[in-house]
């Protein structure tokens, strides 16, 4: 089990950071700019946990080099089921270089959307926090 699943599965947000390449690239579902760095990157995480409820992962998928995972994951928005995947590319140290988020239907999608675009403001105050 990636150790981004784990810590999902856990609860455990805060140690997401930790799993996160300095110069990470997040791929959002609802954005078409990449944001990048670990500070916004965490930040984005910890905003999407405030947004999913009832996260569950259902199947994980990775490639035999062991850099690249597929997380199949299904949560909701508010009364929203949605269903996604977290697409994982790790460096030669192990940590995520890059992640890409898929959503669907497009009901979910627009309510991760109006609910990820409510928490921004919070998530760029937290990426300025060190």
């Amino acid at each position: 089990m990636h150790p981004f699943r784990e810590a999902v599965e856990r609860g455990d947000i805060g140690a997401l950071p930790g799993l996160l390449a300095e110069d990470v690239v997040f791929l959002s579902p609802v954005a078409f700019t990449p944001y990048t760095g670990r500070a916004m990157v965490g930040a984005i995480l910890r905003g999407v946990a405030r947004v999913f409820e009832d996260v569950r992962y259902v199947r994980e998928i990775a490639d035999q080099a062991g850099r690249d995972h597929a997380l199949m994951f299904k949560a909701r928005i508010g009364d929203r089921e949605v269903h996604g995947c977290d697409f994982l590319r790790t460096n030669d140290a192990g940590l995520i270089e890059e992640l890409c988020v898929m959503v669907r239907p497009m009901s979910a999608a627009r309510a991760l959307a109006d609910a990820m675009a409510a928490q921004f403001e919070t998530i760029r105050r937290e990426a300025l926090t060190p």
